[in-house]
Protein backbone atom coordinates (compact mmCIF):
# COMPACT_ATOMS: atom_id res chain seq x y z
CA UNK A 1 0.00 0.00 0.00
CA UNK A 2 2.77 2.13 0.79
CA UNK A 3 4.76 1.71 -2.19
CA UNK A 4 1.29 2.63 -4.55
CA UNK A 5 1.06 6.08 -2.83
CA UNK A 6 5.58 6.99 -3.14
CA UNK A 7 5.53 5.50 -6.62
CA UNK A 8 3.65 8.20 -8.64
CA UNK A 9 5.52 11.08 -6.50
CA UNK A 10 8.75 9.41 -7.09
CA UNK A 11 8.43 9.10 -10.83
CA UNK A 12 6.65 12.51 -11.15
CA UNK A 13 10.51 14.02 -9.64
CA UNK A 14 12.09 11.97 -12.45
CA UNK A 15 10.04 13.26 -14.73
CA UNK A 16 11.60 16.77 -13.49
CA UNK A 17 15.10 15.61 -13.37
CA UNK A 18 14.92 15.77 -9.88
CA UNK A 19 15.95 13.56 -6.90
CA UNK A 20 13.99 11.32 -5.75
CA UNK A 21 15.08 11.79 -2.03
CA UNK A 22 16.51 15.25 -2.04
CA UNK A 23 14.95 17.15 -4.69
CA UNK A 24 17.90 18.51 -6.14
CA UNK A 25 18.28 18.49 -9.48
CA UNK A 26 20.55 15.74 -11.34
CA UNK A 27 21.70 18.15 -13.33
CA UNK A 28 23.90 18.92 -10.55
CA UNK A 29 25.02 15.28 -9.53
CA UNK A 30 28.18 13.58 -10.59
CA UNK A 31 28.13 11.78 -13.69
CA UNK A 32 30.27 8.52 -14.33
CA UNK A 33 30.21 7.19 -17.84
CA UNK A 34 28.89 3.72 -17.89
CA UNK A 35 30.01 0.48 -19.99
CA UNK A 36 26.87 1.05 -22.18
CA UNK A 37 27.74 4.20 -23.91
CA UNK A 38 24.07 5.44 -23.87
CA UNK A 39 24.20 5.91 -20.64
CA UNK A 40 25.64 7.90 -17.58
CA UNK A 41 25.69 7.16 -14.01
CA UNK A 42 24.59 9.97 -12.06
CA UNK A 43 24.98 10.30 -8.15
CA UNK A 44 23.22 12.71 -5.79
CA UNK A 45 24.42 14.24 -3.23
CA UNK A 46 22.69 12.50 -0.76
CA UNK A 47 24.03 9.11 -2.37
CA UNK A 48 21.39 7.83 -4.13
CA UNK A 49 22.07 6.45 -7.45
CA UNK A 50 20.41 7.53 -11.02
CA UNK A 51 21.06 5.94 -14.73
CA UNK A 52 20.60 8.56 -17.12
CA UNK A 53 19.55 7.75 -20.82
CA UNK A 54 21.64 10.22 -23.25
CA UNK A 55 18.67 8.62 -26.05
CA UNK A 56 15.64 9.07 -24.55
CA UNK A 57 16.99 11.97 -21.79
CA UNK A 58 15.15 9.94 -18.77
CA UNK A 59 16.15 9.10 -15.61
CA UNK A 60 15.98 5.61 -13.60
CA UNK A 61 17.03 4.76 -10.47
CA UNK A 62 19.84 2.16 -10.79
CA UNK A 63 18.95 -1.47 -10.56
CA UNK A 64 21.49 -3.19 -7.58
CA UNK A 65 23.63 -5.13 -10.35
CA UNK A 66 24.77 -1.32 -12.14
CA UNK A 67 25.57 -0.11 -8.93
Amino acid sequence: MFKNIIAPIQAWLLSRHQCVGCGTPLTKGKRIPTKISSQEKVICKCGRIFIFDKATQKYRRALFEEV
